[in-house]
């Protein structure tokens, strides 16, 4: 199987890739053109790939499209699972919507930029001068209840058709975030079945192939915060585990057709 990839750091495990810079993308064409498969475009080059090359490419279209931004990946998750997302309100950063946020949230309420991780671009809303630091900062207003919760929400890993792996994210004491990246710790252990199989069922509607999905528990309910595309591998790393091993398992499986069996000779008798 003939493999090309646009990011050597999620692939550099992977046996028998060819790695081309992004910008390098139309001058390599030809070699793009006899690869089987993509690996880890950049979401600019995802519809040339697609569309222009007719390209099978990993991670899914839907899960780069719909992961760049949280405006979509939020409309998406209402389409498919509207329950398990928190109420929000996605809104043009004017002053009659940044009224309306006031007149509507009550404090404290979450504010996110469109397009960040590993919890950057995450804000607690304690106040009005909070949130107007926040939307003078901001084109788009994308505005969450605030979840009570226990200091901690799970991280769960899809790769392929699985869940590759689940973990809690403890927050430090205090703080409101709890990404790794943030100062939270992991733990591995009594993960809720019932959240994977939330987790497993929204990526097979979306066609989510490789994304790691934060999940709140709140009241007893299960709630899709977000999903990261290009997750962080630092606690599965620890674990033992190979993201690496498991794409190329997905790839062989998904991509490579089966060899045919040789036929059988009867006998004469």
């Amino acid at each position: 199987m003939k493999m090309v990839s646009f990011n050597a750091y999620r692939t550099i495990g992977i046996p028998g890739v060819h790695y081309i810079k992004p910008d390098n993308m139309f001058k390599e064409l030809e070699t793009i053109r006899q690869a089987d498969i993509v690996l880890f475009p950049e979401t600019w080059q995802a519809p040339a790939l697609v569309y222009g090359l007719k390209k099978k490419i990993f991670p899914s279209i839907e899960s780069l499209q719909l992961g760049f931004s949280k405006v979509e990946m939020t409309r998406a998750l209402w389409t498919v699972a509207p329950e398990h997302v928190p109420y929000t309100e996605i809104l043009a950063s004017t002053p009659s919507n940044i009224e309306k946020v006031l007149e509507t949230f009550p404090f404290p309420f979450v504010a996110k930029e469109v397009r960040n991780s590993m919890g950057k671009g995450t804000f607690l809303i304690k106040n009005e001068y909070d949130f107007y630091q926040y939307a003078n900062q901001n084109d788009v207003l994308y505005v969450q209840e605030y979840l009570e919760n226990d200091g901690k929400d799970l991280r769960i890993c899809v790769i392929g058709k699985d869940i590759f792996t689940a973990y809690w994210r403890v927050g430090a004491e205090g703080e409101f975030l709890h990404n790794v990246a943030q100062g939270g710790s992991l733990c591995f252990e009594f993960i809720p079945q019932e959240a994977c199989d939330l987790v497993l069922n929204v990526s097979k509607q979306l066609n989510i192939n490789h994304a790691g999905f934060d999940v709140l528990i709140s009241g007893g309910h299960l709630y899709i915060l977000e999903f990261n595309v290009l997750f962080g591998n630092m606690g599965i790393t620890k674990s033992g585990l190979s993201v690496e091993k498991a794409i190329y398992e997905y790839l062989l499986s998904e991509f490579v057709p089966p060899f045919p069996t040789s036929p059988t000779t009867k006998k004469v008798i």
